[in-house]
């Protein structure tokens, strides 16, 4: 936390040098030694990330650019181009690609990279643990070798997300010990951000499906913020806007796996604010909804034993935000001075700039309408200025309601690796998945809607669907 001198003087309006400047300074490095420029790496960056997009194919294909947030659920669930495969046949033709990612003798970076997009391909459709079984470690080997090469960015990308849906296809508990080291280090060293942020997103799945513990996943958090702080200098990537996000967005997820983060809250709200100010949409958006994530875990269900509030604080509440959640009481403060919170993002949800297109302006609009509603009361969760909730369908027989921060973050999480396999990887008993969100049964074995109706046979998932909800913290 900042020491008691620079609180003191924050609070009474006095000039300090932030932990961001003092960060870039301390991680500068000469602009003939970065990889690339802010400009040029940003432009780049998006161009890489459609390409490796367009070629994952037909089967849910998911784009690097990972801003994911309240604006994009509904649509990713629309997709319908990964599910009318027969399943006998994708399996089969996973093990004979499994058989060509082991083959590595010989074998041409072209090669190679056709066979991992045909690996991410058939993964992300479907839950295909069963093929894995007693080839995990082998895949894992052969995967190491094309991050740790880096042949091609196209390469070490695909390998690096080959990992991360190894890991929400498999449980295997020794897989962070097994990859983390080796992905932590391509964020490091890797002379290219856009596998810099392919690599960020792969640990984060690594650590919270790969047998790492809670304290892995907070020195982990550590490491993020220092390259948030430093505006990714601190891994190499210089004012790289797909780093910071990639770097917020993990964090983000992460926390979510987090109990008590007290001790950690102010550094980073503070770090995240600093983000506010950034020139790109997604990394604004980014760090929002992280901040209003710290917020609301800052307060935690009240204990029975613990004294209900007074008629005085719901009176207090009557012109705040709807729906708030009267169960929850403050553990700590979020941030020393939450009004200053509160009108940057307030600031940004009333945005108006004509250096912003209509699309990005749109999404700040709406990210930080919630994020203001939280960050005033975070006992109001996730919810839009007109107090409505977001709900995912199911089909029809379930849905997520996602009326708290930490849901919505994993949410984002699970569409940035499975895109729309989602719902496969749900209907197919992946309990990776199926442990991540909590899912409310609506009804066993009803119709399903018409573009899931099997063309002919049996409805191959069974006659009757149920699902698993995991509990909330």
């Amino acid at each position: 936390m900042p020491d008691k001198d620079l609180r003191k003087q924050a609070l009474k309006g006095g000039k300090t040098t932030s932990r961001k400047a003092e960060v870039r300074s301390a991680y500068s490095t000469p602009a003939s030694s970065r990889p690339t420029s802010a400009r040029g790496s940003r432009v780049a960056s998006r161009i890489a990330s459609r390409d490796v997009s367009d070629d994952e194919g037909d089967l849910g294909a998911l784009s690097d650019d990972t801003s994911q947030s309240i604006n994009s659920i509904d649509a990713f669930l629309e997709s319908d181009d990964f599910t009318e495969t027969n399943a006998d046949a994708l399996k089969q033709d996973l093990s004979s690609t499994i058989d060509e990612v082991l083959e590595r003798k010989g074998s041409s970076t072209e090669g190679r990279e056709e066979a991992l997009k045909r690996y991410n391909r058939i993964l992300t459709s479907h839950h295909f643990g069963d093929v894995l079984y007693g080839r995990v470690d082998s895949i894992l080997a052969s995967l190491s070798k094309s991050i740790r090469t880096e042949s091609s960015s196209n390469e070490a990308v695909k390998a690096l997300r080959a990992v991360s849906l190894t890991a929400i296809s498999f449980q295997n508990d020794s897989l962070y010990d097994t990859m983390g080291s080796l992905v932590k280090r391509t964020i490091e060293d890797s002379q290219d951000n856009v596998t810099k942020a392919a690599a960020l997103h792969c640990l984060g799945i690594c650590l919270c499906f790969g047998g790492a513990g809670e304290s892995e996943m907070a020195e982990t958090c550590t490491f993020l913020l220092e390259i948030v702080q430093s505006d990714g200098a601190f891994v190499g990537a210089d004012d790289s806007p797909e780093v910071v996000a990639a770097a917020l967005q993990t964090y983000a997820y992460l926390i979510t796996e987090v109990q008590d983060l007290e001790a950690e809250s102010e550094d980073a709200v503070e770090a995240f604010m600093e983000q506010l100010d950034s020139g790109d949409a997604d990394v604004q958006i980014a760090a929002g909804e992280a901040i209003a994530l710290l917020f609301e875990k800052s307060y935690t269900p009240r204990e029975d034993d613990e004294e209900s509030e007074g008629e005085g604080d719901e009176e207090e509440d009557s012109d705040g935000p709807s729906m708030i959640d009267k169960s929850l009481v403050r553990r700590y403060n979020a941030y020393h001075n939450p009004s200053e919170v509160l009108d940057k993002v307030q600031n940004l949800a009333n945005l108006s700039s004509k250096g912003l297109n209509k699309t990005d302006k749109q999404k700040i609009h709406r990210s930080f309408a919630s994020v203001a509603i939280t960050v005033e009361d975070p006992r109001a969760g996730l919810q839009s200025n007109n107090a409505s909730r977001l709900l995912v369908r199911i089909h029809r027989e379930g849905e997520i309601k996602v009326d708290k921060w930490w849901k919505l973050m994993r949410l984002n999480a699970l569409r940035r690796l499975l895109a729309g396999g989602f719902i496969n990887h749900y209907f197919e008993g992946n309990k990776q998945v199926l442990n991540s969100l909590p899912v409310l049964v609506r009804s066993t074995g009803g119709t399903l809607s018409p573009r899931r109706t099997p063309k002919r046979g049996g409805d191959r998932y069974g006659a009757s669907r149920r699902f698993v909800s995991a509990e909330e913290y």
